[in-house]
């Protein structure tokens, strides 16, 4: 996950997850019963450490949903179906390169990284953003998109929507459509979705 914050929520506010909806569909398209499945299985994965990175945060970790393959391979193919044709998957530093990578081989696409400012070698176009303190800057390449490519953005989480609203933005400035923002874990009572406008969002998991 990128650093905006994402994973972090504090315990009051944490509700008992529900799941999305379905998490994907290439012909055939999966089930409610099947999405309602893989939620399930994500919320027993994700666990929460309290008290990280500071008293009074609880993480959300995915590290042990990562460490079950037949997990991971679910949650893998889920980002990736169901956004129709698909140029460049996007990763956003530094979970979201774990996901977006196997999803763009699985989509046969090319894979870009989003990358903290500074980490890039080439000519790159940057996008600042708000964060709870201060303000953090993202970059991609200049050229690491052709112009009107299909392009989807893939993260571990979706919290405040800071760091997905300015990959969007950099995505736009190198002249590529986005199809879509997809995530394992929304955060929905921090609102990040509504500040990715009418960009579609899917959640696997929404909590």
């Amino acid at each position: 996950m990128a650093d905006h914050q994402a994973a972090k929520a504090p315990a009051t506010e944490a509700r008992e997850p529900q799941p999305s909806g379905e998490p994907g569909g290439s012909p055939p398209r999966a089930s409610a019963a099947a999405g309602t499945a893989l939620a399930e299985l994500i919320a027993a994965k994700v666990r929460d450490i309290p008290d990280y990175p500071k008293p009074g945060i609880v993480f959300k970790d995915i590290t042990p949903l990562l460490a079950d393959g037949a997990a991971l391979k679910a949650v893998v193919r889920a980002l990736a179906t169901g956004h129709g044709p698909v140029d460049k998957v996007v990763g956003i530093e530094a979970r979201g390169f774990i996901l977006a990578a196997p999803a763009a081989c699985d989509l046969g696409a090319g894979f870009v990284p989003i990358r903290k400012q500074g980490r890039l070698p080439a000519a790159t176009y940057a996008q600042s953003y708000d964060l709870e303190y201060g303000t953090a800057t993202i970059e991609v390449h200049q050229d690491a998109f052709s112009p009107g490519e299909r392009v989807l953005i893939i993260d571990d989480v979706l919290a405040t929507g800071g760091t997905a609203e300015a990959t969007a933005s950099l995505v736009r400035r190198a002249g590529a459509q986005i199809v879509g923002v997809a995530v394992i874990l929304e955060l929905s009572f921090l609102g990040g979705r509504s500040r990715l406008g009418a960009q579609p969002v899917r959640a696997l998991l929404a909590v």
